[in-house]
């Protein structure tokens, strides 16, 4: 089922359109025009609507700076130096986080999309970015699905087009907090595991520092489940004020890349994902955005689970093989799935 409401007013002195899916299980996901983002997210556990995201009123996402539920592009991550060489012609793109670009600069994220197409159970919406946008070259088109299964799943979709090479990688920012996603309980309780063997480290400007590294025998190893805060800070963390690292997935396309569960262990959110790569952010400057009860979340009141190619990739040319890089007239594709799975049928 699908129903619409406006409310507010946004930057451009337009409401705020919001579009709700509701299943027959009564699962419901709210996503809304403004950088076409992922609102709400609320799951029945024990009969009663569990809100499992990260979210703030409607007013105020577009002042709120950590990219709640967002459209994220052109290029999801950081691009160091806010520059990069495609071609043999030089780009220079609009910084925005220190000398570097984070998230596509003054990106999708920030803008309004059209709705491009509607049913009972997706909304499908639309962008335009002219050449020259944020500094990147070619005009490029791009379309996001948020699609909501009778089996408890958000599926989004992404695909695009550009008339020049250029760089592409989009992804969901949203924040999960399978506990208390309204107040922001701390997820270092959750239980997280992945389907990653390398890791990327990074500098404490969040720039890659060094080549991918094996997770074994380190902090970022979660083959098995481990809680989250059981080694954090440690390591590389130690510059990033916990997890906000790059993992290089391994492609089984039929397990899930992440699993995260509540620490009650009464919900469990299964990630499966085309994308080759998964940053983890596990909130660290999450303090003092707002909530949707008129306070604050604090620092790790909920965790990104961000599907996308490898950051700063159109710098290296290694990583270019895991996507990152979209090429003329080439249709850009990519899908994530998020299935929220119940304790009952966890453990049967």
């Amino acid at each position: 089922m699908l129903t619409e409401t406006v409310t507010g007013i946004a930057p451009d002195n337009q409401p705020f359109h919001l579009f709700t899916l509701t299943n027959g299980n009564g699962m419901s996901v709210q996503v809304m025009d403004w950088g076409a983002t992922w609102v709400s997210c609320k799951v029945p556990v024990n009969h009663q609507p569990k809100e499992v995201l990260l979210g703030c009123q409607p007013q105020d996402y577009p002042l709120q700076q950590v990219y709640l539920g967002a459209t994220v592009g052109r290029y999801a991550n950081r691009i160091a130096n806010a520059s990069f060489q495609l071609n043999g012609k030089e780009y220079k793109l609009v910084a925005n986080q220190g000398k570097h670009q984070l998230h596509g600069g003054n990106g999708f994220s920030h803008r309004r999309w059209d709705l491009k197409q509607k049913s009972e159970n997706s909304v499908t919406f639309s962008l335009f970015s002219e050449d020259g946008d944020q500094g990147f070259g070619g005009n490029v088109t791009v379309f996001v699905t948020y699609h909501l299964t009778e089996n408890n799943e958000v599926k989004i979709e992404f695909e695009g087009e550009s008339d020049q090479d250029t760089p592409l990688n989009l992804t969901n920012h949203s924040y999960f907090n399978l506990d208390n996603a309204e107040l922001g309980t701390d997820i270092r309780n959750h239980k997280l595991q992945l389907n990653a063997d390398y890791f990327l480290p990074v500098d404490k400007e969040g720039i890659p520092n060094a080549p991918l590294k094996a997770v074994e025998n380190t902090s970022f190893d979660f083959r098995n489940e481990k809680v989250i805060g059981k080694e954090f800070l440690k390591e590389e963390q130690e510059l990033t004020k916990g997890y906000d690292h790059s993992f290089l997935l391994n492609q089984k396309s039929d397990q899930p890349c992440a699993i995260l569960t509540a620490s009650d262990n009464a919900l469990q959110l299964q990630v499966f994902t085309s994308q080759s790569a998964l940053q983890v952010y596990t909130g660290n400057y999450l303090a003092g955005t707002p909530n949707r009860c008129n306070e604050k979340y604090k620092d790790c009141s909920g965790i990104a689970l961000e599907t996308q190619a490898l950051p700063d990739t159109p710098n290296h040319l290694e990583w270019q093989k895991y996507g990152g890089i979209v090429k003329a007239g080439e249709k850009y594709k990519q899908k994530t799935i998020f299935k929220f799975v119940k304790k009952s049928i966890v453990d049967q």
